[in-house]
């Protein structure tokens, strides 16, 4: 309230008076110059540095995101190849396998051949003593036949007789003789 002289009072809106306009006008001069002011010098590079940080961090996650890609292409292709290593390695082992049933086989063969051959030449030497057997023992029946020869001569028996003699004597002893 405004008193007026002689006592009168006068009332203001707002208690709005001219002091308080001009102060207000000022205040608002000083508010939009500080704004633009720190807006320049403030606001312009905290905006510029929240805008690189935006970009740094989306490139990162860009870059995170092609790593992941490129990740999981690097674990698809060493998946596949191990399991083109699994493969080759079975194939090897079945390959070894083969070869070893292969090699198996021969040294069986082999050795079925091998004692073919010993029973071979053990038949062939029984075959040989027994010829060698048999020509002593008809070395031996030679000598005795001849032996009784010399008797039967001493006792004068001719030639035909002695023949007889040995022929009977061989007759007798007969071809299992010489097979045992």
């Amino acid at each position: 309230m405004i008193l007026l002289t002689g006592g009168e009072s006068m009332e203001r809106l707002f208690d709005l008076d001219m002091q308080l306009v001009a102060d207000s006008c000022l205040t608002i001069i000083a508010v939009t110059v500080l704004f633009l002011v720190m807006s320049y010098f403030l606001f312009n590079p905290a905006r510029k540095l929240l805008n690189d940080r935006k970009e740094k961090i989306r490139g990162e996650l860009e870059e995170a995101k092609e790593n992941q890609e490129t990740a999981a292409n690097l674990k698809a292709e060493y998946e596949s190849k191990l399991k083109e290593i699994d493969k080759e390695a079975e194939s090897i082992l079945s390959d070894a396998r083969k070869r070893a049933l292969a090699n198996e086989n021969q040294i069986i063969a082999q050795a079925k051949e091998e004692a073919n051959r010993i029973i071979e030449r053990a038949r062939v030497e029984a075959q040989l003593e027994k010829q060698k057997m048999s020509d002593e023992v008809k070395k031996e029946i030679i000598n005795v036949a001849s032996m009784m020869a010399e008797k039967a001569v001493k006792a004068s028996i001719d030639m035909t007789v002695q023949n007889q003699l040995i022929d009977d004597t061989l007759k007798e002893m007969g071809d299992d003789t010489w097979r045992n």
